[in-house]
């Protein structure tokens, strides 16, 4: 007997044993039992109607919206980061963990060379022999004069790029513009009368709607997929792409449907198909899209200007710890805890603080430090914009002027560690949580990017609670809590104002970059 069958059997011996057993209930037991039956349709009765009944037919939808599905091939010079047809797949440790765009290692198409085997001769090769990389995804029309939508990876580097309409025919396309931290791109083809897309509102999306992704998934033309909203509003933690709230769907996407619509129910795009979640390179049910509120605020610009410029604070913030919430007397941990103010920029003329948690932009709720890039990324330069913050536990309300976001100004000079200075570390640290500081002189300060006075250099790490909050050697402690430091007496002073067992909040710099730690000391101080 199989295991299938094994399993009924033994399902049904003992539902014969159940049945043998209710024939010896006693009579009051039998009566209750009745009673219980007689009750149950009163309660089924009860039941709340179904919320979901049946399933959509996208039929009259592919129909209606697919010719206004674009192919789109780009070729580029052999130094381009595009996929050649036939290469060898990189191998597993040199691509990204997770998020993986859809043309990344060199992927095998249908009817082209297999890994490893030869490169296909001709037309295509460049002049010294090499073949000419080649990536293929997908786009679609938004307007009948010919202006495309794609991603940015799709394009990038090109030199050429070919548009193929479902009813066959091939345009090349002029690139518009481009835009890598939004990963959109505009074309545009010479032609008239086209049948295109309409837009539609993405921030009215919600998970558990219904959606449906047309693209070219292997170079395989026109294939449909469908699928869910499964959350809006996501970060990517994985790319640089701060300023999109993406769009994530279980929707079956992968290499090829790059660029390609997703749709509601209604036929109208409401995203572009930008990256998947994958250990394995191709579909696991987690797929981002870029919601085209998004997408045509950076086409309008590009079409108008040929760039995209973005609103900025001048402030870098991070995800509120929870050890914050009780350090700083928040309520909860939602909001961006502003852990650096850029120099001469609005937050700083705004009167902005390390320590401030913004938790509202012109009132619209900031739940997450992930939520306030998108926001301010989408305002023009010039704009005015009310923060509603959080000091110390006090609400006040700041009302400040974006400035045009640099990218340039992100990046910052990587501190020299302080174990390697010519002066000399102190003997012992001379506070609770065993941090070793040591003074910073006017060259220190300058490579570090710090004002006169700010800051003091860890020399040694002492407790086994400061080493398992993070901190090491060569870190500069900037503030604790919300009072700047700037030597190694004043790190003392101000840590030696806190409880023996209560949680200590640093501004750590490191590489250039500021980080609000959390140090809560362990009852032996972990002193090795």
């Amino acid at each position: 007997m199989n295991a299938k069958f094994r399993t009924l059997a033994l399902v049904s011996a003992t539902a014969a044993a159940t049945a043998a057993a209710t024939v010896i209930l006693p009579i009051s037991a039998v009566d209750n039992a009745t009673t219980r039956a007689t009750a149950a349709p009163a309660v089924a009765a009860e039941a709340a109607a179904p919320l979901v009944t049946g399933l959509p037919d996208f039929t009259r939808l592919v129909d209606r919206v697919g010719p206004a599905v674009v192919n789109i091939e780009a070729q580029g010079k052999s130094g381009m980061r595009m996929i050649r047809r036939g290469g060898g797949n990189l191998p597993d440790d040199e691509l990204p963990e997770f998020f993986r765009r859809f043309f990344g290692p060199d992927a095998p198409f249908p009817g082209g060379p297999q890994p490893g085997g030869p490169q296909p001769g001709g037309p295509d090769d460049l002049p010294d022999g090499g073949p000419r990389p080649i990536s293929q995804g997908s786009g679609f029309l938004i307007s009948a004069d010919g202006y495309v939508l794609t991603n940015h990876h799709v394009v990038d580097g090109a030199d050429e790029v070919t548009v193929k309409l479902s009813d066959r025919r091939s345009f090349k396309a002029k690139v518009v513009g481009s835009d890598e931290q939004s990963d959109v791109a505009v074309l545009k083809i010479s032609a008239t009368g086209l049948p295109h897309l309409r837009v539609g509102e993405s921030k009215t999306l919600k998970p558990g709607q219904w959606v449906v992704a047309i693209g070219s998934p292997f170079g395989l033309d026109h294939s449909v997929t469908a699928g869910i909203v499964s959350a809006v509003g996501r970060a990517n933690p994985y790319a640089d792409q701060r300023y999109v709230p993406f769009i994530q769907t279980d929707v079956a996407i992968n290499r090829g449907n790059s660029g390609g619509p997703l749709l509601n129910t209604s036929g109208e795009v409401v995203g572009i198909n930008s990256q998947i979640f994958s250990n394995s390179g191709g579909y696991m049910g987690v797929s981002f899209a870029i919601p085209m509120d998004v997408a045509m605020n950076v086409t309008e610009q590009l079409r108008t200007t040929g760039k995209v410029a973005r609103g900025q604070i001048g402030v870098v913030v991070q995800t509120v710890p929870d050890d914050a919430v009780k350090a700083y007397g928040l309520p909860d941990s939602r909001g961006a805890l502003v852990n650096d103010v850029r120099r001469g920029g609005p937050g700083e003329k705004a009167g902005l603080e390390p320590g401030d948690v913004i938790r509202a932009v012109n009132g619209m709720p900031v739940d997450d430090s992930s939520d306030l890039p998108p926001m301010i990324g989408a305002m023009a330069p010039g704009s005015s914009v009310k923060l509603d913050i959080l000091r110390n536990g006090k609400p006040i309300e700041r009302t400040l002027t974006l400035s045009k976001l640099d990218e340039s100004a992100i990046a910052g000079n990587a501190p020299r560690r302080a174990a390697d200075d010519d002066t000399p570390a102190p003997a012992k640290a001379g506070n609770r949580l065993g941090l070793a500081g040591q003074d910073l002189d006017a060259d220190d300060r300058g490579r570090l990017g710090l004002r006169s006075g700010e800051g003091v250099a860890l020399a040694r790490v002492e407790s086994a609670a400061a080493r398992s909050a993070g901190l090491r050697p060569g870190d500069v402690v900037l503030r604790v809590g919300s009072t700047p430091v700037g030597s190694a007496d004043a790190l003392d002073r101000e840590l030696s104002k806190s409880g023996e067992s209560d949680t200590v909040m640093l501004l750590v710099r490191r590489g250039g970059a500021n980080q609000f730690v959390a140090i809560t000391p362990i009852a032996d101080r972990g002193r090795p």
